[in-house]
């Protein structure tokens, strides 16, 4: 077993810690990736308060993970040491099932292995990223493109694939209207990798303070969410809208912004129920769709087009002694876009 150092929530609601556990050895199929940067989800914020219930504790969260491989197993053949390399929001699946075999294993039908807060097939208890060290079996393991510095790449594990996904999933391009609902660290990806793919980005925010930041990343165009003439001047204006809110909102409101045979995606998680109308959708043949990350296969393309179009997240990078200062920080939205922990900050 390898003893490694990192901050753990003991029970649900407590303060991060200082945590001492162990991991497996480094099997045949093994890499043991040294972690230097770690992305903080809002997600992870969630798992540690058991705000979805399910959470197991003690949990080291953390599933935004780049670091330097150190030592790989000997039937290792995708990576070698020293290479930096990346670990996302699962570290195993079944292998077998349809989704996995076509290279979707988040949506594996016995249950992607999460990063942390899981256990694995001999009940150990995973733990993430806000740690100095992981063991990860090689095909669960993502290559970090060198145009990508490792503090930027790091959220791209979670927020990167997230939005991502589903906009090439729906095929989403030139020629396209596409709007994004919350400008925060999903969204702000959004922008991004909306522009990049062609695509004509319109942020809709509560907020006129995210106005400039959204002119900055590449948005076309910005409208207040705030303000009810929005929805009227913007009716039946978008190809697609991506959706990143995490707190209850009327989805009512932004189904009308559609086209005739306009999607709305969700990929924000509020954690209660929004009632939703029928005519709106029926009317004009619009859809709510919903998507969850990306399988490796996918999550590998986005870090390579973020690599070749030089994208990353705009980060805050902290030590991780403020990590529970910066959980209450993400809880505020004082926070421009994510924060990412440097793991050097544990020596």
């Amino acid at each position: 077993m390898l003893s490694t150092q990192g901050y753990a929530v003991m029970t649900a609601k407590a303060a991060l810690q200082p945590f001492a556990f162990e991991r497996r050895d480094v099997g045949p199929h093994d890499v043991l990736i040294a972690i230097t940067h770690c992305g903080i989800c809002h997600s992870d914020i969630h798992q540690a308060r058991d705000e979805w219930g399910g959470s197991i504790f003690p949990m080291v969260p953390g599933h935004e993970i780049v670091g330097v491989i150190t030592r790989v197993g000997s039937m290792v053949t995708r990576f070698h040491v020293d290479e930096t390399a990346g670990v996302g929001c699962f570290v195993d699946s079944c292998r077998t099932c349809p989704a996995c075999r076509e290279g979707s294993e988040q949506y594996c039908e016995a249950g992607m292995l999460f990063t942390y807060s899981g256990r694995d097939k001999n009940g150990q208890l995973t733990q993430g990223g806000y740690s100095t060290q992981i063991v990860v079996d090689e095909h669960y393991v993502l290559r970090i493109p060198s145009a990508l510095s490792p503090a930027g790449a790091a959220p791209l594990l979670c927020a990167g694939i997230t939005t991502y996904s589903p906009l090439r999933h729906w095929g989403v391009g030139k020629y396209h209207k596409l709007a994004v609902v919350g400008l925060g660290g999903l969204g702000h990806m959004a922008v991004k990798i909306g522009k990049a793919l062609g695509t004509e980005v319109t942020v809709l925010s509560t907020s006129e303070q995210k106005r400039k930041d959204a002119v900055r990343l590449g948005a076309f165009d910005f409208a207040l969410t705030s303000q009810p003439e929005t929805f009227t001047r913007l009716q039946r204006h978008f190809d697609f809208i991506l959706d990143t809110v995490s707190a209850p909102h009327n989805y009512n409101d932004y189904v009308n912004l559609l086209k005739t045979d306009g999607t709305m995606i969700l990929v924000g998680a509020p954690d209660k129920p929004t009632l939703l109308e029928s005519f709106p959708l029926i009317l004009h043949r619009r859809r709510i769709a919903g998507s969850v990350i990306g399988g490796i296969r996918e999550t590998q393309e986005m870090l390579d087009f973020c690599g070749k179009h030089q994208i990353e997240s705009d980060i805050e990078l902290i030590p991780i002694q403020q990590v529970n200062e910066a959980y209450e920080r993400v809880l505020k939205g004082d926070v421009r876009f994510r924060f990412v922990i440097d793991l050097g900050s544990m020596k």
